[in-house]
């Protein structure tokens, strides 16, 4: 098997801008910012060189959490340059899920903006990491997390105890290039590069290890299945922290030396307008997405005839969502998408001919370069063509591992190099395959993979709570939410409302219950196994909601 590249993410990049120097790089519209490949290089550099001159070098891992600001991909390809490990962080984590990250990772730095949404960053450091105010900076000692040695302000504001980028640009100007140069031509591309964090099949989110070969491979083999060139120029309305923004984004841009279109939260007016105005020949975005921007009223306002392809992933696509992508946005050559965060994330994938029926009704065939088997979960024996099984998969995208986790990785990975999905799936003659289910109790919400176990060992902690199951409740919009079964403790009145504010306040909101039932007990099997396939019935018969079809891609 001949893979596209041996090289790491910084050495690629840096091949591909002294080959098209002048290309856009990094387009944010909405405030007429415009890197070409080479202008972002100079930046990569100037922030890499001021890292190392902090002390951040090869092997240490460097947390991000923020949303798609523009020096969120600054950060991603420097830390690549220096063999540092980027850990990305999910922009709506609170306290309780940002701490375990930063204990469970390791992380040597973590680098923040102010604030997303109702998450307030600063002041969420300033609780955890309170030593950070009156330490030196680059030294922190901090007694919960003895790692963490830096701050990193993702801005011009001073904070006390943060570095932030300027000073660092300015640190990295006046730092010679010759170690910068040689540390980059010394790395391998079988270094871990990027550390994302996962649910997983069990428990707690686990760091999925994946390496340069893992992700810019994968982004190459991506993009050749929306046939990139560098002419395309891609809307990348989907976070940045994640493999959809990250490896199908852009990785898929850099191995084609294409042009990123960033949006930096998802807004229907401003994705339009984006594409509009810079021209943009594929938009990505999960079902949700693609149906807000369809039905804003100003939608015929603008004009996407320039739209060619894009990818469609997250969750189950609607056949009247995808009809109106191709003849209302022009996205012809649409695909749709299947993976998980621990295969780098795609392995089966739609082709920009496919039919209809089979963009919206299949993940598409497996690419080339990767082997696909559906397994009889008891035997272990291939299934024949169109009987359910669970989906395999091996090859040069899979992760090096689950940090710190090998018990969760050899349950992940068999003997043979084999990754268990934990997702049921059919193939049929013409290779193409179809999600039908799942093995594992995952939720997955408008595209985020939400484990019932974090929350429900969350929700012990609340006081009144004896006892709670947490699973998926259909819902339209989102495929599925989060519902919890509550057992109270004896003499308490805890509401629907205590628990949904106590979540809201210390979790992220997608993994807040939007339902909230009050049970005596839970449905057991003979043996005392909670049946979790009952407690869903039961929420959708009292909220007297048709079962929907929901799974993971």
């Amino acid at each position: 098997m001949q893979l596209h590249t041996d090289l790491t993410i910084g050495q690629y990049f840096e091949k591909t801008a002294s080959a098209d120097p002048g290309r856009d790089f990094v387009v944010y519209p909405d405030r007429d910012l415009r890197w070409t490949y080479a202008q972002f290089d100079q930046r990569v550099d100037r922030l890499a060189k001021g890292l190392l001159a902090i002390g951040i070098g090869k092997g240490d891992h460097v947390g991000i959490w923020a949303r798609n600001v523009p020096d969120w991909l600054t950060f991603m390809f420097a830390t690549a340059k220096i063999g540092a490990v980027l850990v990305t962080v999910n922009p709506v984590y609170k306290s309780h899920e940002l701490a375990y990250v930063i204990k469970q990772s390791d992380m040597k730095a973590l680098v923040i903006i102010d604030a997303f949404r109702d998450v307030d960053y600063v002041d969420i450091i300033r609780g955890l990491v309170p030593e950070a105010a009156i330490q030196e900076r680059g030294h922190l000692n901090s007694t919960e997390f003895p790692v963490l040695k830096s701050l990193i302000y993702m801005g011009p504001e001073k904070h006390r105890g943060f570095y932030n980028v300027p000073e660092l640009l300015v640190l990295g100007e006046h730092t010679p290039d010759q170690p910068l140069r040689g540390l980059t031509a010394s790395l391998k591309a079988d270094d871990v590069v990027n550390m994302q964090y996962t649910s997983g099949t069990t428990g707690f989110p686990k760091g999925v290890m994946l390496t340069s070969t893992n992700i810019l491979n994968n982004g190459f083999y991506i993009g050749e299945r929306q046939k990139f060139t560098p002419e395309d120029r891609v809307c990348l309305p989907v976070p940045l922290f994640h493999c959809f923004g990250c490896v199908l984004g852009v990785l898929a841009v850099l191995t084609h030396g294409a042009t990123l279109v960033m949006v930096e939260s998802f807004d229907p007016v401003i994705v339009l307008a984006a594409i509009q105005k810079e021209k943009a020949t594929a938009l990505y975005g999960v079902p949700t997405m693609f149906i807000a921007e369809l039905a804003h009223p100003m939608f015929d306002m603008f004009d996407l005839t320039s739209l060619r392809t894009g990818i469609m992933a997250g969750s189950p696509c609607p056949i009247e969502t995808m009809k109106q992508v191709i003849d209302r946005m022009h996205a012809s050559e649409m695909t749709i998408c299947y993976g998980l965060t621990e295969a780098s994330p795609v392995f089966t994938q739609t082709t920009t001919e496919d039919t209809l029926e089979r963009k919206c009704e299949t993940v598409g065939r497996r690419h080339d370069e990767i082997e696909v088997r559906v397994v009889d979960p008891e035997t272990g024996e291939d299934c024949p063509p169109d009987v359910p099984g669970e989906l395999l998969c091996r090859g040069y995208n899979i992760m090096k591992g689950y940090y710190n986790m090998p018990e969760a990785t050899e349950k992940a990975i068999d003997a043979d190099g084999w990754l268990h999905s934990g997702d049921l799936g059919t193939v049929d003659e013409a290779g193409y395959y179809r999600i039908t289910g799942r093995i594992k109790d995952m939720i997955i919400r408008g595209g985020e993979n939400i484990y019932p176990r974090e929350i429900e060992e969350f929700l012990y902690t609340m006081p009144g709570i004896k006892d709670v199951q947490v699973v998926g409740v259909p819902d339209a919009k989102y495929g599925e939410v989060v519902g919890a079964f509550i057992v109270r403790a004896e003499g308490c009145d805890v509401s629907e409302g205590d628990v949904q504010e106590y979540t809201r306040a210390r979790l992220a909101r997608y993994k807040c219950p939007k339902y909230v039932f009050f049970v005596d007990t839970f449905p057991m099997t003979a043996s005392g196994k909670i049946q979790k396939y009952k407690l869903r019935d039961m929420a959708r018969e009292q909220l007297g909601l048709s079962d929907a079809k929901v799974f993971a891609s």
